[in-house]
């Protein structure tokens, strides 16, 4: 299921306030920064004083919750395109080497309950909701919105999500970070 090429299209005049809190993770790609049993997935954004993003990106493998911690920052301050930067430091139990990847929201709905986020090469692709659950026709919608963008869907997965979403103080962290060197090797 894909579409030909063509310039991605990203949202403008994205209301960064609103788009702040928590997005649960519908769906992904499959990526070696994620582990690949990872649960009930989602990511929290605050906005900071400076008007960069403080970003908090969680999953549960196993009953301990993985986390690693980041910044987001707008590509061009003067552009109203939803393009940006997201930089984190690796590895999570020892953050001294910056990884910085694109974060383009594609498709936001008017309520601000559901996103479509990508990036330029369309090697990830993240279907976000305010809600750890979507009915299937939203989801068929947001998938549409990937397809318009030129997303080969086939590799999209979906994330589990429990009825009850765990707190992150509920569960064990994994301190040593072996969520993160087991997603290096594709487990």
């Amino acid at each position: 299921m894909t579409t030909e090429k063509k310039e991605m299209e990203v949202v403008k005049g994205l209301d960064l306030e609103r788009y702040m809190g928590r997005w649960y993770e519908i769906a992904s790609f499959p990526s070696r920064f994620q582990p690949k049993n990872g649960a009930d997935t989602r990511a929290t954004y605050t906005l900071n004083p400076d008007g960069t993003v403080k970003v908090l990106n969680e999953t549960w493998d196993g009953g301990k919750r993985g986390f690693i911690q980041g910044s987001a920052f707008k590509t061009d301050p003067k552009s109203d395109e939803a393009k940006f930067k997201v930089r984190f430091y690796v590895p999570p139990f020892l953050p001294i080497i910056p990884v910085t990847g694109d974060y383009w929201v594609l498709y936001i709905d008017p309520e601000y309950q559901h996103a479509v986020i990508g990036q330029p090469s369309r090697s990830y692709l993240w279907i976000l909701s305010r809600t750890a659950h979507v009915e299937e026709e939203t989801y068929k919608q947001l998938v549409e919105k990937a397809v318009e963008q030129g997303y080969d869907v086939s590799k999209l997965r979906k994330t589990a999500q429990s009825d009850t979403p765990p707190e992150s103080d509920a569960a064990p962290d994994d301190t040593k970070g072996i969520w993160w060197i087991k997603s290096i090797f594709g487990k």
